[in-house]
């Protein structure tokens, strides 16, 4: 069973992007004692079965509780010694008793039992991803995506080129405002070119002078 400090820990490898690995015990339900898996995420609220695990050689996520799951890995039971057959007695062998005539009778066939359906487990459906973007004055995009709640893109510069296109894509109030702050973008870079045209030409003017 997981305290609280192992989810403490536990939410701390998954901050790091590591995974963590758990084992199943004996009250999980749907997976096999002692099988292992990794844990993805954990839902809100930390009620019954709120440990996202995706056992181990399966595509699925799955929600378990704390009595669910361990840290600790089990033991593997050692295989059981054979016992060596006890020696011959070296007595001589007795008579052979006289041989009784049985008459054979089939036993009657056992009614299979009928195995109780596993219940399945809730799949977890994916996590909603959020993809924000941001601007600067000079005209700079970069991008941020969060995939639940962990971030998995930080500010990851985008061409403006490729902004300009995906907008076309967009509702036009979306495109609206992107268009905007390229437009600013655009006339802050144009008035910048000018004033260093100006003093470009005022240089070459004093260079002349000096000629």
């Amino acid at each position: 069973m997981l305290s609280d400090n192992d989810i403490t820990q536990l939410r701390d490898a998954l901050e790091k992007g590591k995974p963590p690995t758990v084992w199943f015990t004996g009250r999980a339900v749907g997976v096999d004692p002692g099988k292992s898996g990794k844990v993805v995420s954990f839902a809100s609220p930390e009620e019954g079965d709120f440990i996202e695990v995706k056992p181990t050689g399966s595509q699925d996520t799955l929600s378990f509780s704390k009595a669910e799951l361990t840290l600790t890995r089990p033991k593997q039971r050692p295989a059981p010694k054979k016992q060596a057959a006890p020696a011959a007695a070296s007595a001589p062998a007795p008579a052979p008793a006289p041989v009784e005539e049985q008459i054979y009778q089939p036993e009657q066939p056992q009614p299979a039992e009928k195995k109780k359906p596993t219940p399945r487990r809730r799949t977890v459906p994916p996590s909603e991803v959020t993809v924000t973007l941001h601007s600067t004055p000079r005209g700079d995009w970069t991008v941020d995506v969060v995939v639940g709640k962990k971030r998995s893109v930080r500010a990851m510069p985008i061409p403006a080129a490729a902004i300009h296109k995906i907008a076309k894509e967009l509702p036009n109030q979306v495109e609206d405002a992107i268009s905007a702050v390229m437009a600013a973008a655009r006339q802050q870079h144009e008035e910048r070119i000018a004033f260093l045209q100006a003093e470009l030409d005022a240089a070459r003017r004093s260079l002349n002078e000096l000629t």
